[in-house]
């Protein structure tokens, strides 16, 4: 079988109860949960937390929480890896699992048929993992920095006089979803290595949510790309 595993912790310092904070009139985990659910290859939708509360809105929303996260797995430097492996002990005594889809809980603009078409395009591969990746909109060897004294300085100064389309088109981790064999998620194998395959989303599809001024961005894509307002 596959599973979707969701990590959302308690704690959130920025943007408080981040994961259960209302997104377009439901808690924003929910949109992660009900797009998970919808997929034709995930059998499964786990929310791994450490919050009853976080737990009772998950499984209100049809996701299942077979137990709670320790704290020692909560804390605000807790690297996602650990989270998905204790999930995976903790589900392995009563489940036969394949593979694993880990979604962020603050991914509203996630869409079910990128998750599937994903899954298809990698799971007859010999890749451990496929994730979702997004283009930046300009070449990051021309990106500019400031020095402590304030100063311009070019972080690739060799591009000084290089032309943009010259230069190699780069992508970004969309933190959006990641499948991955349960094999390489139990030996925690990096992600982001030769043994990956990647999956462009649309820019418009990927929003990191860690500040009320990115939350509100979220908000307006949303409306404007899901609801059509």
């Amino acid at each position: 079988m596959n599973v979707a595993i969701i990590p959302a912790r308690a704690g959130s310092k920025r943007i408080p109860k981040k994961n259960i904070k209302l997104f377009a009139g439901k808690p924003i985990i929910a949109h992660s949960i009900e797009k998970a659910l919808a997929s034709d290859f995930i059998d499964q939708v786990i929310v791994s937390t450490d919050s009853e509360e976080i737990a009772q809105i998950a499984r209100h929303h049809g996701a299942k929480t077979p137990f709670l996260r320790p704290s020692s797995l909560a804390a605000d430097d807790t690297p996602t890896m650990p989270v998905i492996a204790h999930a995976l002990s903790e589900l392995s005594f009563s489940k036969e699992i394949h593979n694993v889809c880990l979604i962020y809980p603050t991914a509203p603009l996630i869409e079910t048929c990128d998750i599937d078409v994903a899954y298809t395009s990698w799971v007859n591969t010999n890749k451990d993992y496929i994730f979702s990746v997004v283009s930046y909109a300009y070449p990051v060897q021309r990106a500019l920095y400031f020095n402590a004294e304030g100063e311009v300085s070019m972080l690739f100064e060799e591009h000084l006089n290089t032309r943009s389309q010259e230069l190699s088109h780069t992508f970004h981790d969309a933190g959006m979803f990641y499948w991955g064999r349960k094999s390489a998620f139990d030996q925690e194998k990096a992600v982001f290595s030769a043994q990956s395959s990647v999956y462009e989303l649309s820019r418009w599809k990927a929003q990191d949510i860690d500040t009320p001024e990115d939350w509100d961005c979220a908000e307006r894509l949303y409306r404007i790309n899901v609801l059509g307002d």
